[in-house]
């Protein structure tokens, strides 16, 4: 997981506001950003010139009596050299409901803007927050409700709306009106009934009221990471300086890894005596697959326990859990299990304490699709109950992560992508919407934006890999868009530390120079830079790891894009490069690559041409 790191400088600013009724200013502390309250107003600015206006309430409602801003509430601030944060604090004792919360953000213009909007017309609050970004300016965004993080091109710099510390709180959406992003939150549920499949819960009905409170409390933090540069978008950190500390003391047993999954592959194995499916011989496979690659996990994901029932308690007849566990722990692979979010709370406790007690690492948990209160109140519990039994989360159909991963380490992925299970079903169109299909303009988007959000269960590594000309949806033997190196090249991109392999053993097993240079890389890293990069056309990403080596990856558009790598960012001495790069045919046929090995040191200039849809990767050891 990459280390987070806080300046003296920032500790200033985050201690320099106290709470009072009075007017309030906060300064960055280069002195470029300002942000100011008063009369219930917030004002942005950055170099002396206004960014937003931001009109901003909250109405409670406790024993007949409404409380709002200024009487029960109050204000904080905070200013960083990265952007600027605000939350409303509560004074009301005893038991209050929130009615209503105002944060419409006003800016100069009608600029650009990248909404990523909800899947689901019809309830739009009801979806699995994966979405493709709707670039236009705000007042042509429509009232189909988005979801956070979302971005607005000011120009001189791009700002991108965020949220922390969403605890017991209802997630914020917006929607486009003139010049301003009008905000919405999901009211509290009011009765919930179960699909007839995965014996998911959904919302039937809901209060007038968007939350319940108890006491005084502090509220989410509304984050407005402001950048000069695209390239400072994706290592921007306010999310994860502004979340609650760990609530977990000793987080020595919180294991990333490297992950082989079943079901993007469709559980496609070749060559083998058995019938593959969800059944312990198929597992045993996948098991000596990770085993013989160091990969640290598999996943057992939909169909181990019967999902209609949702009898999570018990398995298939197939799959023997206990024996499939032992004969991981022989091979130094463990196991994590896939389960519906409500399935698992509604046995949490039993759930925790069989599976720890077999030797399960933890649960992959997938199909909340919504934020309103209760549902946020559900992540934590989980977290809570799971850190307790030692067992890793990655959540997935769920909201954009808000720090949650800092306050509970043990969550290690978050959804909320537009990601690689989007290749097996991408001609679908949207609300009479352009189709969501053009996964390599995505790829070089969503790291600027969604990035800062957190960590993404992006789940790449498909090796079927295809031209634009040449792309097709297939559920059973999925492709992907663009290169080799392109799908290569997002193991490095993306912060995953649950880093899943995608495809299926049989696949990695006939591509053996990319599957062991892939399953060398680490699953965590120390530190991320973006080194070069421009929103929506190409991105190049540094990272390190905690040995001190050095990884880069380079993703372009359907355009392809020729870079220049800088290697100055290395300490004196010579180091070994091992490129993978788009073939001199990646254009025609998206598989084709090459590689090279050379020494680097600090003085080096490395042209490298990413094809249409390509990219590279690259993995720098000191020799």
């Amino acid at each position: 997981m990459t280390i987070k790191t806080i300046t003296l400088t920032t500790i200033i600013a985050l201690s320099a506001m106290t709470i009072s009724a009075k007017p309030k200013t906060a300064v960055s502390p280069n002195g470029k950003i300002k942000i100011e309250y008063n009369e219930k107003l917030v004002s942005i600015t950055h170099d002396g010139k206004q960014l937003m206006t931001i009109p901003v309430d909250i109405v409670a409602l406790q024993n007949g009596k409404q409380i709002s801003l200024g009487k029960g509430f109050d204000i904080e601030l905070r200013a960083f050299n990265e952007g600027v944060a605000y939350r409303f604090v509560s004074k009301v004792k005893g038991e209050y409901i929130i009615q209503s919360e105002q944060d419409d953000f006003t800016f100069t213009s009608d600029f650009t803007s990248y909404l990523p909007h909800s899947t689901n017309p019809q309830k739009p609050e009801a979806m699995a927050f994966q979405a493709t970004f709707d670039v236009a300016p705000i007042s042509q965004q429509g009232n189909l409700l988005a979801f956070l993080p979302a971005m607005v091109d000011c120009g001189s710099v791009k700002v991108t709306l965020l949220e922390s510390d969403l605890n017991a709180y209802p997630g914020m959406f917006i929607t486009g009106e003139g010049k301003t992003l009008k905000t919405h939150f999901a009211h509290y549920p009011k009765t919930m009934e179960y699909y007839s499949w995965r014996r998911m819960t959904h919302v039937t009905a809901t209060e007038d009221y968007i939350a319940r409170c108890d006491g005084p409390r502090t509220f989410p933090w509304r984050v407005l990471a402001i950048a000069e540069r695209d390239i400072d978008m994706p290592s921007s950190n306010l999310v994860s300086r502004l979340a609650e500390p760990s609530r977990i003391a000793d987080t020595s047993w919180i294991r990333p890894g490297r992950v082989s999954w079943d079901w993007w592959n469709d559980w496609g194995l070749q060559g083998v005596p058995f019938k593959a499916g969800i059944n312990t011989e198929t597992y045993k496979y996948y098991i000596d697959f990770a085993s013989k690659n160091h990969l640290e996990y598999i996943i057992l994901d939909e169909g181990w326990y019967n999902p209609t029932t949702g009898d999570i308690m018990n398995t298939i007849p197939e799959i023997n859990l206990p024996e499939l566990i032992a004969y991981g722990k022989q091979k130094n692979v463990d196991i994590i299990l896939w389960c519906v979010f409500n399935v698992l709370d509604e046995h949490l406790q039993e759930a925790c304490e069989k599976y720890s007690k077999m030797g399960a690492k933890g649960f992959k948990v997938d199909f909340m699709d919504r934020n309103d209160q209760t549902a946020v109140e559900m992540t934590y519990r989980i977290a809570d109950m799971c850190a307790k039994y030692h067992m890793l989360l990655d959540y997935h159909g769920i909201y954009s992560p808000a720090g949650l991963n800092i306050t509970y380490p043990n969550v290690i992925n978050f959804e909320a992508v537009f990601g690689m299970e989007e290749a097996k079903w991408t001609n679908r169109t949207r609300d009479n919407r352009e189709p969501q299909k053009d996964m390599p303009l995505y790829d070089v988007t969503f790291p600027f934006i969604r990035g800062q959000a957190g960590p993404v269960d992006f789940t790449p590594g498909g090796m079927r890999n295809a031209t634009k000309a040449d792309y097709q949806p297939i559920n059973n033997n999925p492709m992907t868009m663009g290169t080799r190196c392109h799908q290569m090249a997002h193991y490095v991109v993306h912060e995953a530390p649950l880093l899943m392999f995608a495809d299926s053993p049989s696949a990695y097993e006939r591509e053996p120079e990319c599957t062991s240079f892939l399953a060398s890389l680490p699953a965590s890293y120390t530190s991320l830079k973006c080194i070069d990069g421009k929103i929506g056309e190409y991105i190049v990403i540094l990272r390190t790891d905690q040995d001190g080596n050095y990884y880069l990856g380079g993703e372009a558009n359907w355009d392809g894009h020729d870079v220049t790598v800088d290697f100055s960012f290395l300490p004196s001495g010579t180091y070994e490069a091992e490129l993978f790069y788009d073939g001199i045919n990646a254009d025609h046929v998206a598989t084709d690559y090459a590689v090279r090995k050379q020494t680097v040191t600090a003085a080096t200039r490395l042209p490298i041409h990413m094809a249409s849809g390509g990219g590279f990767i690259m993995k720098i050891l000191k020799k």
